[in-house]
């Protein structure tokens, strides 16, 4: 997952950097709303964090301009906490509104939140159902498929599937899993991520005891293998 900050308070930029890339998000960053929208027309950010008082071209104005071309969601941070501002900045297209100074944890709750919501809700840019070898998934639907016939999975189950089918490849630590399925506050064991890991390998691969799609990457965590093919390296 990738995060574009945008803010010209170079400080709170790098801790805020330091902060993200600890939950294992990828972080670019900024300071001005001009280069904001050119960074923001590559389309590789899951999430903009975006300030609203910023040099050249000001964070509403940024954030209409993104909106162009662009449903990427976006926090606006600002300084201001009256409400019309924070319905200023809804209407040019911000997704959420969080001011400063602000406790990070609640700023890496709702970057999670929104871009959980935007992941199950289909974009522009993905199609509602997507096929990765014999399993299917239906974003809409929150349904599963294993060679055309349908799995019951439970709403952990099927939103830890869909986040490492839509990220094929990308390998996730039970830390990151736990962070972006569960949530931040969640109280639970870690142990939590390798028991859903094995239902779903139970109900999807086709032979659970030989998985080829849901990977596990020794020592760091779990991955969906974009190629099916077999590999030596990584297994059970």
């Amino acid at each position: 997952m990738k995060i574009l900050v945008v803010d010209d308070e170079k400080l709170l930029v790098k801790g805020l950097k330091f902060n993200l890339e600890n939950e294992g998000y990828e972080v670019d960053a900024c300071y001005n709303g001009e280069t904001a929208v050119e960074m923001a027309r590559s389309g590789e950010y899951n999430l903009i964090v975006l300030d609203l008082m910023l040099p050249k071209v000001n964070g509403l104005e940024a954030c209409m301009r993104i909106r162009e071309f662009s449903n990427v969601p976006i926090i606006m941070l600002t300084a201001k906490s009256e409400d019309t501002d924070k319905i200023i900045g809804f209407e040019y297209g911000a997704d959420d509104y969080i001011t400063k100074p602000f406790n990070s944890l609640e700023l890496k709750a709702r970057i999670r939140a929104l871009i959980r919501r935007s992941s199950l809700s289909g974009t522009a840019e993905k199609s509602s159902r997507l096929t990765k070898g014999h399993i299917t998934i239906d974003s809409e639907r929150r349904s599963a498929e294993k060679e055309g016939e349908t799995v019951e999975l439970t709403v952990k189950e099927f939103d830890l599937i869909e986040l490492l089918m839509r990220n094929a490849g990308k390998v996730y630590s039970r830390e990151n899993l736990l962070n972006l399925v569960w949530g931040y506050e969640y109280q639970g064991d870690i142990r939590t991520v390798d028991v859903h890991i094995r239902r779903l390998r139970e109900k999807l691969e086709r032979n659970p005891a030989m998985p080829e799609s849901i990977i596990t990457k020794w020592g760091i965590g779990y991955y969906f293998k974009e190629e099916q093919h077999s590999d030596s390296a990584d297994n059970i």
